[in-house]
């Protein structure tokens, strides 16, 4: 971090023991500039001679007083060191100390210019960094959704074309089903024509026979003076026989029997089962109506004989090349 400049200097620490170490500096200069002026003197100077004075005890005489000898030279003391030049000494320290604290903060400043110029490159690289990592980002992200896209559009033409394969599927099935539906209700109408045909027909036809009927009964009646002949009787046999309601010939029970046999269907119990059932018929033998008129008791055998009757469609037709219009069938299963 990049300290901000304040409105006083920066100063290196202050150390303790500074005014100590400057009072025993000073007083070393003192006693050196001491030593080496007396040595110098001392060097420089001629040797003085000795003296010396001997004492013996003596009687005591009065003798007369000499005079003392005058005092021995005394060598002058060093001379202080110049007060100019302690100041200038000091001066010198202090410039020292300033170029000296100088330099720290010379130092100081280049090695925070320097932290600063190496944290600004390292934001000048994440800020480049982040950029690239952006710049890639954002190219990734369009790439991807250029694809998406591209994706998209596929997908949509392939949807688009998939509908149109539908939609023509479904017009096909609706053109089939409408084709189908028209065929369907062309044979229900042909069938529906042909059944009220064959219903007029056949409506007609037993009117024509009722009529002939009348007609042949009113003139056997008038020609037998009220006989008549029924020809009424059931031909029982081991599977069914039948009787004609009007005249018929000897053999066309056995015709009827042969008829209705293949189609009787029963595996159950065959003791005291008899069912009567009447038939009515076109003069062509189709089967207009068959009904129970007897049952056995058994519902079951009952709706076999009845089945069997309605499968033998249409009935044998008579010698006269006409079937009656009606008569009864007695059935038993076959024991």
């Amino acid at each position: 971090m990049i300290r901000k400049n304040s409105a006083y200097p920066i100063r290196p620490p202050r150390e303790r023991g500074t005014w100590r170490a400057f009072a025993l500096a000073l007083v070393m200069h003192v006693l050196l500039g001491f030593f080496l002026y007396h040595g110098i003197h001392w060097q420089n100077s001629t040797p003085a001679g000795a003296e010396a004075e001997l004492w013996t005890e003596v009687p005591d005489v009065p003798t007369p007083r000499q005079p003392p000898p005058p005092p021995a030279p005394v060598a002058p003391a060093p001379p202080l060191p110049d007060e100019q030049a302690d100041i200038a000494l000091q001066e010198k320290k202090r410039q020292q100390q300033e170029a000296q604290r100088q330099a720290q903060l010379a130092e100081q400043q280049r090695l925070q210019q320097l932290q600063a110029q190496q944290a600004e490159a390292k934001r000048q690289q994440q800020l480049a960094d982040q950029a690239a990592q952006l710049a890639a980002q954002k190219a990734a992200a369009l790439k991807q959704k250029q694809q998406q896209q591209q994706a998209d559009k596929l997908k949509q033409q392939q949807l688009a074309e998939q509908q149109k394969q539908d939609q023509l599927k479904q017009q096909q099935l609706e053109d089939q089903q409408k084709q189908a539906d028209a065929e369907a209700q062309k044979k229900a109408d042909a069938q529906k024509a042909a059944k009220a045909k064959a219903q007029a027909d056949a409506a007609a036809q037993a009117k024509k026979v009722d009529q002939e009927r009348r007609a042949r009964l009113a003139q056997m009646q008038g020609m037998a003076g009220g006989e008549g002949s029924t020809g009424n009787g059931l031909a029982k046999s081991g599977t069914g026989s039948g009787s004609g309601g009007t005249a018929t010939s000897p053999g066309y029970s056995d015709k009827v029997r042969r008829q209705v046999r293949p189609h009787i269907s029963w595996a159950g119990a065959t003791e005291g089962l008899e069912t009567v059932v009447s038939v009515h018929c076109a003069p062509s033998g189709t089967l207009l109506g068959a009904t129970v008129t007897h049952s056995s008791g058994n519902q079951q055998w009952d709706d076999a004989a009845l089945r069997a009757v309605q499968l033998t469609d249409p009935m044998p037709v008579d010698t006269d090349g006409k079937a009656p219009a009606s008569f009864l069938i007695t059935l038993r299963p076959a024991g």
